[in-house]
């Protein structure tokens, strides 16, 4: 009896690690030659290092198409029933720009009964990167996709547990913060703290604090953090080299603006650029910014606007799938990171860069 158990735990565990290989573990076949399809072709090519074939994609229609499909095409969108037949895919994933009138569902629904998975392409980049296509996501998609509507006492409790670990962390912490308060000090003259403006939830401005790292100047050159790296102090580096200067944070946690995990909090002077040029910008206000993210210990400083709009899919996606066990993975991860002193940008490398820390350096007032 207790072999034959064993036998049916050890069955049960192997099935388990299968179904979560199999969705790349097979072979794929994409459908459109967009830009949602390039990037699913480089991310299937990086991250399945040998598990998965990717069988072909199937163009829209005939003419030119990217570089990156060249060797790849397999046949036009009319043509999809010999395709499938063909190549014999285990996976059809639609990477289309518009599915109206387009889709040739009796093809799909052969293939859907023949045992073929299609599944949509933003969802499969989704559950492939940690993060959101948001040129490929439309506003209908997002009004009806499971995830963005967040029960509030979910969020209450959250926030609760932000502030009681922060009021802790503060009441622990107290003779380091005049440790360091001191060696600020005798590094450069200037204030211990700085305080940067940023925006928080629901578009509200609020006082970030932070620990000073740098010389106080007339003027801060840009808001981007390589354009500040020479102004930094000797105790400033060791503080961001362990990031020991974002821990006046827990301040704004404690006074409601933040909690310990969220999207970091941009500051206000780039608050029109981003809503005028990043897609669904305004949705990183509807919960309250973090000390520490997803986007942070993903992929890091941001020193340009195409790295940002990289950010917001990092943050697109926490928002989505917040919850207490995404909230306990990232400030996992962000330990380990600090306490190896690697600093976040070089931890995690995924395909778009290396992970990092806040991006923004210090403006003029500090």
């Amino acid at each position: 009896m207790i072999t034959i158990s064993t036998f049916l735990l050890l069955l049960a565990l192997m099935s388990a690690i299968l179904l979560r290989r199999r969705p790349f573990g097979q072979r794929t076949l994409i459908i459109g030659t967009t830009p949602l399809a390039r990037r699913l072709v480089a991310e299937i090519a990086a991250r399945c290092k040998g598990s998965c074939v990717l069988a072909g994609v199937v163009a829209e229609a005939d003419g030119p198409v990217h570089p990156t499909f060249n060797e790849l095409l397999v046949g036009p969108l009319a043509g999809l029933g010999a395709i499938v037949q063909a190549v014999r895919p285990h996976r059809i994933v639609l990477a289309l720009a518009d599915r109206r009138g387009r889709l040739p569902m009796r093809e799909l629904l052969e293939a859907r009964f023949q045992g073929v998975e299609v599944e949509d392409g933003v969802g499969v980049y989704e559950r492939l990167t940690g993060k959101i296509a948001i040129e490929a996501l439309t506003p209908d998609r997002l009004i009806s996709a499971p995830g963005f509507r967040k029960c509030s006492l979910d969020l209450a409790f959250g926030h609760t547990l932000s502030l009681v670990v922060s009021a802790a962390a503060l009441v622990a912490l107290a003779p380091l913060f005049v440790l360091i308060a001191l060696a600020i000090k005798l590094d450069c003259p200037g204030p211990v703290f700085f305080v940067h403006n940023r925006v928080g939830l629901g578009g509200r401005r609020l006082k970030l604090l932070k620990f000073r790292t740098m010389h106080p100047v007339e003027r801060a050159p840009s808001e981007w953090a390589r354009d500040n790296d020479y102004r930094i102090t000797r105790v400033g580096g060791w503080l961001r080299r362990y990031h020991i200067d974002e821990l006046p944070q827990l301040i704004n946690i404690v006074r409601g603006d933040m909690n310990l995990v969220g999207p970091r909090p941009h500051p206000v002077r780039n608050f029109e650029l981003f809503m005028e040029k990043i897609p669904y910008y305004s949705l990183r206000s509807v919960v309250r910014p973090g000390l520490t993210g997803w986007a942070q210990v993903r992929q890091g400083y941001a020193n340009g606007l195409d790295e940002e709009t990289e950010k917001m899919r990092y943050d697109l996606y926490y928002i989505k799938h917040m919850s207490a066990w995404l909230d306990l993975k990232i400030l996992i991860r962000t330990v380990h990171i600090v306490l190896s002193g690697r600093g976040l940008r070089a931890a995690a490398p995924v395909a778009t860069g290396s992970a990092g820390r806040d991006l923004y350096a210090a403006p003029s007032n500090v």
